[in-house]
């Protein structure tokens, strides 16, 4: 995580968050309550930390194989008779003493790198991410532009104006992994609007993930109204 912002983005009041939320043109439009279950949430670095390596070993996909001696070709010969011969006695060419035969105990893509990673463990990783993240104020709250065809200079421009505000100076100039925007659902033009600019990505409300969270410096989510319902309804 980054340092601690002096001037948190979130304050508590009355036992609620109450964040602003800005508009196309960088200014505060109007202010949201967000849902303690998700954001405001103690940070767990174990569990974060187990979540987390699960995620990433369970998208491991085992490459490196090496050919043992039932996979390799040849050897259905003995190489010579078993005596007489003056050699050593030999039973196949597969062996893996022979050039060209099996290899002992070499790595195989039969390997399970899975972990079993449950419903509340994983709900509970993202919270975390999501309160930490907040505090730090590494969130945006914005009412994305609506993108009636894939244009990137309209993206660049939303993004110029979202850092505009007050701590997120960095967020169109960073260089690489400048900002996650996590959108309600999908919306194929506001994709492809940004798919050239690879300092961000963008995922579903219903796809997000303490990994995601993570690997970004910035988390900017759009229409938070219709995303933080999406969001609520993972916990049913």
């Amino acid at each position: 995580m980054t340092d601690k912002k002096t001037t948190p983005k979130a304050k508590k009041e009355t036992n609620t968050l109450v964040v602003p939320v800005y508009g196309t043109s960088g200014k505060e439009v109007r202010t949201i309550t967000l849902p303690e279950e998700f954001f405001a949430a103690d940070w767990n670095e174990s569990l974060v930390h187990q979540v987390v390596v699960s995620m990433e070993s369970n998208a491991r996909a085992p490459i490196a194989h090496a050919k043992g001696r039932g996979e390799v070709s040849g050897g259905g010969k003995k190489p010579w008779k078993q005596k007489g011969t003056g050699r050593a006695r030999h039973g196949s060419t597969r062996s893996p003493i022979w050039v060209g035969g099996g290899v002992s105990h070499g790595p195989t893509k039969d390997r399970n790198f899975s972990k079993k990673i449950n419903k509340k463990m994983r709900l509970a990783a993202l919270a975390s991410v999501l309160s930490a993240k907040l505090a730090d104020g590494e969130i945006i709250f914005v009412d994305m532009p609506e993108f009636k065809e894939p244009k990137t200079a309209a993206a660049k421009k939303a993004l110029q104006s979202f850092g505009g505000v007050s701590g997120y100076d960095t967020l169109a100039t960073r260089r690489n992994n400048a900002a996650l925007i996590m959108l309600p659902e999908r919306d194929e033009n506001t994709e492809k609007s940004f798919q050239n600019i690879g300092s961000v990505a963008l995922i579903e409300a219903r796809n997000l993930n303490p990994v995601a969270l993570l690997t970004y410096r910035y988390v900017v989510i759009a229409n938070p109204e219709a995303t933080l319902e999406t969001l609520k309804a993972r916990m049913k």
